[in-house]
């Protein structure tokens, strides 16, 4: 048994060290106790922040909703404002959404760059080329570096040969028809 305690013994200078560690590790630790608390609350508040602006923006629709609901027949001069009442109301939102670099993509060339958007439909057109987009569905937004969300275009498609085919048969279907009834 008295080797086995032997084997434990530490020179006081090796305690002193490790006692100081210790206590080194307790600070440590209360530090990073406190400092989660504080960012904590941090996120609390900014959360709380993030509500409140997002509730003044559904305060406005609301109220729009509301004079909606009581004048079923709007006044023209409520009409007229209408458009620019959303796009303040929109305007505000963006706001909300750019404080936390949540950002509306800006598509800069008229091809799709498809690291920002995702083609989700196209239409045949003659007055464009191809491949170019012609509406915007759906804005993209990105978060920082990050594609939160790409935004969603619809291409030009040049008309196809066949297709363009197609309306020759038809045509030439529809004239002897037409020559056929006629003859009758």
């Amino acid at each position: 048994m008295s080797e086995l305690n032997s084997n434990y013994v530490i020179s006081q200078e090796m305690r002193d060290l490790l006692m100081q560690e210790i206590g080194d590790i307790k600070k440590e630790n209360v530090l990073l106790q406190q400092s989660l608390r504080e960012q904590q609350t941090q996120n609390t508040s900014e959360t709380e922040d993030f509500f409140l602006e997002l509730l003044e923006i559904a305060d406005a629709i609301e109220a729009l909703l509301r004079y909606l609901e009581h004048n079923p027949q709007p006044s023209p001069e409520f009409i007229e404002r209408l458009p620019r009442s959303i796009a303040a109301v929109n305007r505000k939102f963006l706001s909300v959404l750019r404080k936390r670099q949540l950002i509306p993509i800006k598509l800069v060339n008229r091809e799709p760059d498809f690291n920002l958007c995702r083609v989700v439909d196209q239409e045949e057109r003659t007055d464009v080329p191809d491949q170019t987009i012609t509406k915007v569905v759906r804005r993209g937004f990105r978060w920082g570096d990050k594609i939160l969300r790409p935004t969603e275009v619809i291409t030009a498609k040049a008309k196809s040969n066949s297709d363009h085919n197609d309306d020759n048969i038809n045509k030439t279907l529809n004239q002897k028809t037409e020559e056929i009834t006629i003859q009758e």
